[in-house]
């Protein structure tokens, strides 16, 4: 037995499948959704209580607006309005049967309920039965084709019934119409709802195009058939072929499924131009203009545009109205957006776009936040000379033994440490006194609070006691001076005092205002008065932060580890630095992933005046580099990507680019001689003091190129890139690796390791100083004049000579003068003492000799003898 789905039965009865797939299941069908399949029996049954459904609910459907309940008195009674007024047509919904029910040939009853004149009822009957007496004696196909005609004719004879049936009624209510409709798609079956609507749609256009065309027929009429041309109906459909050619019949109704799916509420073609043409086009209401425009650099019309609220069109056309030729997407320079805006009739008022990149507005403190702030431990720098003893006082204020750690008791890179003094924090820093760490000690006076200068009693004040000096003032630092090694014999601490007075530090016994300490950092002499000496100058200086902020602060230093990646040292300044936080330092940006203190034990905070060691940075910062942290980490990738392009730019704009300006100097530099250098150290602060270092050695004719520079163990890729530039790889406090190691020998390449940076700057220089070549100096060695020459017509001419004073040699270089002039300047071709090649001749003696490429010698010629000594290169 086939199967049905549920959504081909809706499909065919015009329902919902959900109501079918309901009513199926109130009938104890089982189904679950459209796309179940249930037997033939079962779709007949649902077909079945569907349509039984419909039209019950039809006939029991009286609309309201609606008066009259008989279809019969509804008829006539409008035929007669429609005589007498043009008042409201009442109408009712007539139930069109199954086509089950209809009888084949049940011609008596076909318009029964059509109208209530009983005239044309019997005109109705008498037509039918002649055409049923003749239709007996054709054949059944031909009696079948005879009552389409039969049909078609009897609407014919009564047009007005059709009229009146199918007439649009305009005071009808919509609402009305489209349940009336709605009510006969749901209860009709399609198929039969087709038929019987299209024939009726047939018929009244037919009625409407040719009604001036047909005869005026009486209700009584009993006009023959005869009259009527017999239609050849085997050429002709039954769906109204000929009918639709005859009448010329509009397409739209010609279809049936195109007459019964269209919408009832649908406007036609003419009805929507009507309606367009009827739209009243509203005029655009224009903003008003803005008080002030606030523009920024670089706008152009397309954003003074949505700034004004008008079109940037009308932009540029105002503007070439006052001499300015643009387009949209032009940049305009700010003269000119005043301008416009002074056009306008408003002001204009420039904004700087706020730079997401600078850190150093985090570090301004508002005056709202003072309630907030506690007092926070003191940061000091012991700066010195080197060798002064800094690293051995800060020995004893920790009481370990850092100076053993360091290379030559140097110290190499800066060390932040913390000291509990009786229960007050005091964080040290150690800056280191050579010479080539200045940036170092100047990024040391940059967050310090206190300065401790260390001068050596038995040895005064030394260049770089002068540079922290400096130091201190430009930071605008207070300065304690510890004046160390007072045990060792010959220590004068009034000759310090003498020559730092010279720098306006007056000790607080002669009257001035820096304290001075007499120590000794070695026995530990008074080195309690000096952490007296900084709680004093911290209370008096009332140090202060606020620890409830986002934490900012500067790198100390910054070092990239084989194990955890780049670390950094930081020091807090205000704020409290949290595990987890998003922060950018410098170029640089991450999430702070561990923190350690200065003794090695991991923290979860860190709260202002506090250094610790952090990771989780995607690069090694610089030192001195400020750090901010930021709310998400989204803002911080944001800023450091921003910081890191513009740090790319700067770099970028300082290569050195060819120009016609610069182009001699690029040429005079051509002759220069370069010493290619890569550099890799422990720490990055190490790295840029060895680099300014190098820089600045000045050696004539040579200069040093550092093509990289790093943190970390020398590897493969630094070997590679020495190989393809020549260069020379200096490591300090580094080693290469095995592989890189291996790779050096082989490409020979020059590795030098060094442990204390002065070595390092020597050697370099040495080298440097050996890469020039030999400068020579002229040497005039001899004079001679000439007494007589000999013409030899093989050799050429030979001049006969005597030595004045001084020596010739046999590649001795000559200048031959005549009369006080330099004729000519050469080469001796041969020397000769008589008869003998001779290497030298003294003064005092004859010879003879012939110049290269020169034969034009005469009697009283001066020749004078030079030589080219090397000068050595200082």
């Amino acid at each position: 037995m086939a199967k049905i789905r549920i959504y081909e039965i809706a499909k065919e009865l015009g329902k919902p499948s959900k109501e079918l797939v309901e009513k199926a299941k109130s009938l104890d069908i089982d189904v679950k959704s459209h796309m179940s399949v249930i037997s033939e029996d079962d779709a007949n049954k649902l077909k079945q209580s569907v349509n039984n459904n419909s039209f019950q609910k039809m006939r029991n459907s009286k609309p309201a607006d609606i008066k009259g309940s008989e279809p019969n008195n509804d008829v006539g009674k409008t035929e007669g309005k429609n005589k007498a007024s043009k008042a409201k047509i009442k109408i009712s919904v007539r139930a069109i049967r199954k086509p089950n029910q209809v009888p084949q040939n049940n011609n008596k009853n076909r318009n029964k309920n059509d109208s209530k004149n009983g005239q044309r009822k019997n005109n109705n009957k008498q037509a039918n039965v002649a055409f049923d007496a003749k239709a007996r004696a054709d054949s059944l196909k031909r009696r079948q084709n005879q009552e389409l005609y039969e049909k078609t004719f009897e609407q014919n004879l009564n047009p007005q019934q059709n009229v009146v049936k199918s007439v649009k009624h305009r005071n009808q209510p919509a609402v009305v119409k489209k349940q009336e409709n709605k009510e006969i798609k749901k209860s009709v079956p399609e198929n039969s709802v087709k038929k019987t609507y299209t024939e009726q749609n047939k018929r009244v256009e037919t009625n409407k195009t040719d009604k001036s065309n047909q005869p005026k027929y009486k209700q009584n009429s009993t006009l023959s058939r005869k009259e009527f041309t017999k239609p050849d109906l085997k050429k002709e459909n039954q769906s109204g072929e000929f009918w639709k050619k005859k009448n010329n019949t509009k397409k739209k109704n010609s279809s049936s499924e195109n007459a019964y799916n269209k919408r009832p509420d649908r406007k036609g073609r003419k009805q929507k131009n009507k309606a367009r043409t009827n739209v009243v086009v509203t005029a655009r209401k224009e903003r008003p203009l803005p008080e002030i425009l606030q523009y920024t650099e670089g706008m152009n019309a397309q954003d003074l545009g949505k700034i004004l609220h008008r079109e940037p069109t009308e932009i540029v056309k105002k503007l070439f109205m006052l001499g300015i030729m643009t387009n949209q997407n032009q940049s305009l320079e700010d003269d000119t957006i005043e301008l416009l805006a002074t056009d306008y009739g408003i002001e204009a008022q420039k904004v700087v776009p706020e730079d997401i990149g600078d850190l150093d507005k985090y570090f301004e403190l508002s005056d709202n936040n003072q309630k907030d702030l506690k007092k926070r431990p003191p940061v000091v720098t012991i700066m010195g000379h080197v060798d002064h003893g800094k690293t051995t006082l800060l020995d004893r204020l920790r009481h370990t033994h850092v100076t053993e750690g360091e290379a030559g008791g140097i110290t190499q890179h800066i060390g932040a440490y913390q000291v509990d003094i009786e229960g007050r924090l005091i964080t040290f820093l150690d800056t280191p006194g050579h010479e080539a760490f200045t940036e170092m000690r100047a990024r040391g006076a940059d967050v310090t609070d206190i300065i401790i200068l260390v001068v050596a009693a038995d040895d005064g004040v030394m260049p770089q006691t002068i540079e922290a000096i400096n130091h201190a003032k430009a930071a605008n630092v207070p300065v304690i001076v510890a004046v160390n090694k007072i045990d060792k014999p010959g220590a004068n601490p009034n000759h310090v005092m003498e020559q730092l007075s010279e720098y306006e530090l007056i000790p607080e016994d002669w009257g001035g205002n820096t304290i001075f300490v007499n120590i000794s950092a070695k026995t530990g002499q008074n080195i309690d008065e000096v952490l007296e000496m900084v709680n004093l100058q911290a209370d008096i200086l009332e140090l202060k932060a606020d620890p409830d902020r986002l934490a900012v602060g500067t790198v100390i230093e910054a070092k990239l580890d084989k194990g955890r990646g780049p670390v950094a040292t930081l020091i807090v300044q205000e704020g409290t630095l949290h595990i987890g936080d998003p922060l950018v330092v410098g170029n640089t940006f991450g999430r702070v992933r561990s923190m350690t203190n200065d003794r090695g034990r991991r923290v979860k905070l860190a709260t202002p005046s506090t250094p610790v060691e952090i990771t989780g940075l995607n690069s090694v910062p610089d030192s001195a580099d400020k750090f901010v942290v930021f709310e998400d980490e989204k803002t911080s990738r944001q800023v450091g990507e921003e910081r890191a392009k513009r740090a790319e730019l700067n770099d970028r704009q300082k290569a050195h680019r060819v120009t016609i300006d610069n182009l001699f100097d690029s040429m005079s530099e051509g002759e220069l001689k370069e010493v290619a250098v890569i550099i890799k150290a422990d720490v990055q602060g190490s790295v840029e003091a060895l680099r300014q270092s190098l820089e600045k050695i000045e050696v004539k004719g040579v200069r040093v190129n550092v093509i990289h520079s790093a943190v970390g163990a020398i590897n493969e890729s630094d070997v590679s890139l020495a190989t393809a530039g020549n260069a020379i790889i200096i490591g300090f406090n580094v080693r290469p690796t095995s592989q890189a190691q291996q790779e050096a020998d082989s490409e020979d390449v020059d590795i030098r390791l060094h442990s204390v940076i002065y070595k390092a700057i020597e050697e370099i220089e040495s080298a440097m100083k050996g890469m020039l070549e030999p400068v020579y100096q002229e040497k005039v060695t001899g004079t001679l004049t000439v007494r007589e020459i000999f013409k030899v017509s093989k050799l050429g001419t030979i001049g006969g000579s005597l030595v004045d004073r001084g020596f010739i040699q046999r590649d001795s270089g000559v200048r031959l003068i005549r009369n006080g002039v330099v004729i000519y300047e050469g080469k001796l071709a041969s020397l000769k003492h008589y008869k003998d090649d001779v290497k030298e001749v003294k003064a005092g003696e004859e010879c003879g000799i012939m110049i290269e490429n020169y034969n034009d010698i005469k009697v009283d010629d001066q020749i004078e003898a030079f030589i080219m000594e090397e000068i050595p290169t200082v």
